[in-house]
């Protein structure tokens, strides 16, 4: 049901007349003259731990969002606001970060990228609470809940671009590496199949913790095996730093596939990312007005400080944009009646059309891509509108 309103006292005689110096003093300077009772976007995100690398971009871009939202109006009048907490790239944080959000902080709806860990310590919580979120982080695929939407990609959408280069490339065996957590074990093992259903054998498979520093035990299998092609799937963030590191170090030659590695992280690294292809629905040098518009504004709002715009952060852009949509095709911020209509909203972003419309997920245009010694992507093919498959087929 919804939330009833807490009782507020009346404004004095003085308060009243506060409030009418400021919408007018507003309106004399062309700004938009927003309602006190502000919408509140909670973001629960790893600023510590493993997503500590690209969880700033992911903050940025929804700051962005918010100011460009509250700059003509907001949303149903009403301004917008963020809370973020720190939910340490966990199960154990997340606990803690999505119930304060949801319990304490009474945010409307939740938007993030987060660690599949995190994701699933908080579901039952959002369940709870009975919270719209909006999950913006690519994933293994088919986490469902009646009250969360994914407008990023699953491996259904980002497995075969890589696997079907390799391949071509003449590539028979794979070693695939992962992190010991629900994204790891899920990317790899729908990518195990695929490999092996288009004729290639997987020689090796090895899970290390999510904050796993020391990759010599596992690259020292890698060497022993020889593949023709590694793949990778490891928290996004610092342990992909370190295994890339190392794996250059050790002098491992093979074809190497990153299925976690966004942008950002890759222009961290220098120049142990040359060379990785990576698959995604976002690259900056999408060449379109839209993300041109976006980048601009990116560098206008955060000059110097500025974090690398990646497919973690630009989902997060596009979904406050598609949750200001739902509401104001609902008339409401009521989680009843916003729910049904994320998956009726489109959103024009930096990656082109975003619609939800899919069991929950949102078909997406992916790119192969391989990354250059400045850290750059250089696209190597484009796929339209690939559909996200089969995942929470019990969900209207």
């Amino acid at each position: 049901m919804p939330r009833i309103a807490p009782f507020r006292r009346p404004l004095s005689r003085r308060g009243l007349l506060a409030a009418g110096a400021l919408t007018a003093g507003l309106a004399v300077l062309g700004l938009p003259a927003l309602a006190a009772d502000a919408i509140t976007i909670g973001i629960p995100v790893g600023l510590s731990g493993a997503n500590s690398v690209v969880a700033p971009s992911v903050v940025q871009a929804a700051e962005l969002a918010v100011e460009e939202i509250n700059a003509k109006g907001g949303i149903l009048g009403r301004p917008v606001k963020l809370e973020v907490a720190d939910d340490a790239s966990g199960a154990a944080g997340a606990q803690k970060a999505f119930d304060s959000l949801i319990f304490q902080k009474k945010v409307d709806v939740l938007i993030s990228m987060e660690t599949s860990a995190a994701r699933n310590a908080g579901l039952p919580i959002v369940n709870r609470g009975k919270v719209p979120y909006i999950y913006t982080s690519f994933y293994e695929g088919r986490s469902c809940s009646p009250y969360m939407y994914v407008n990023a990609w699953v491996p259904d959408q980002q497995v075969a671009p890589i696997v079907d280069f390799f391949n071509g490339k003449g590539a028979k065996t794979y070693f695939l590496i992962g992190s010991d957590y629900a994204f790891g074990r899920g990317m790899l093992s729908f990518t195990k199949s695929y490999i092996e259903k288009t004729g290639g054998k997987v020689v090796g498979d090895e899970y290390a913790p999510m904050d796993a520093t020391d990759w010599t035990a596992i690259l020292s299998k890698v060497k022993a095996a020889n593949p023709d092609a590694i793949i990778t799937s490891t928290a996004g963030g610092a342990p992909n730093v370190t295994l890339t590191k190392q794996l250059r170090a050790a002098g491992i030659k093979a074809l190497y596939g990153n299925l976690a590695v966004d942008e950002g992280t890759a222009k961290s690294m220098g120049g142990d990312a040359e060379g990785i292809y990576i698959a995604g629905s976002y690259f900056t040098n999408i060449d379109s007005p839209a993300n041109k518009a976006f980048l601009a504004a990116m560098e206008k709002k955060f000059g110097a400080d500025l974090k690398t715009p990646n497919d973690l952060s630009v989902p997060e852009y596009e979904a406050v944009y598609a949750y200001k949509a739902a509401v104001e095709k609902a008339g409401t911020t009521a989680a009843d009646k916003v729910i049904p209509a994320l998956a009726e909203v489109s959103v024009e972003g930096p990656r082109g059309t975003i619609i939800m419309n899919k069991q929950r997920h949102a078909p997406l245009t992916m790119y192969l891509g391989q990354v250059q010694a400045d850290g750059s992507v250089k696209t190597i093919s484009s796929f339209k509108n690939v559909d996200p498959g089969e995942q929470c087929p019990k969900l209207k």
